[in-house]
């Protein structure tokens, strides 16, 4: 699903904020990225996504070997994915309702064909009464439900996270939580950065620790 061969990442002139990382995320695999503030989880994040090029090395998703891949074959790549930003990126024009059925949208599909399962998931997530709400009328916790939402509706093959319980409380943390877990039963591989102890201990996961850029431990948080 991915795969990471000794890959360095800088911005710019800078020092390298990711050095000689590997690592392979199996199919169907549930796997939580550590660290501290500053460690290189974001930017490991980003080449997953494809919101940036790593600086050396090997990024293969999919099969695919990014250095190699066309241009024209990233969208096809990014419609695989789902993105729970840290800053939630929604549309601001936009209802909750429809932030989250853009990726359907995009996908060529009719209201009728996802309202339903739609307003289901954000009743699952907590906000079956703000589906008309815009973004600057909800809190930053709502907010982070609707990116959820959004990230989840279309059942993407890869799942990526950036602390995603972070602005909820432990009762919906908990509720999320078990949301990627069906989802990873379902067969989609998820991939979640966060600080959550408490989170990490209580999951059946693997554990990825990044130190000031390197990868230096990958275990199972709970055996």
């Amino acid at each position: 699903m991915v795969r990471f061969e000794n890959v360095g990442m800088r911005y710019g002139a800078g020092p390298e904020v990711l050095r000689d990382v590997s690592f392979t995320l199996e199919p169907g695999s549930f796997t939580f990225l550590t660290g501290l503030s500053g460690a290189g989880k974001t930017t490991l994040l980003k080449l997953i996504y494809l919101g940036e090029p790593p600086s050396r090395g090997l990024v293969n998703l999919f099969g695919q070997d990014l250095a190699t891949a066309r241009r024209q074959d990233f969208p096809a790549l990014r419609r695989r994915i789902g993105v729970v930003f840290q800053d939630f990126r929604l549309f601001r024009h936009l209802s909750a309702f429809d932030n989250v059925a853009m990726p359907l949208k995009l996908a060529g599909r009719r209201e009728q064909q996802y309202a339903q399962d739609v307003e289901e998931l954000l009743t699952w997530v907590g906000l079956g009464g703000r589906l008309d709400a815009k973004p600057a009328t909800l809190s930053g916790g709502e907010q982070q439900r609707v990116a959820i939402a959004r990230a989840v509706v279309a059942r993407p093959d890869l799942l990526i996270a950036d602390e995603p319980t972070g602005n909820v409380d432990a009762e919906i943390a908990a509720r999320l939580i078990r949301l990627f877990g069906e989802l990873n039963r379902l067969g989609t591989t998820v991939l979640i950065a966060t600080h959550d102890r408490a989170l990490i201990e209580r999951t059946q996961a693997r554990e990825m620790r990044l130190v000031d850029g390197r990868l230096v431990e990958m275990r199972l948080a709970r055996t």
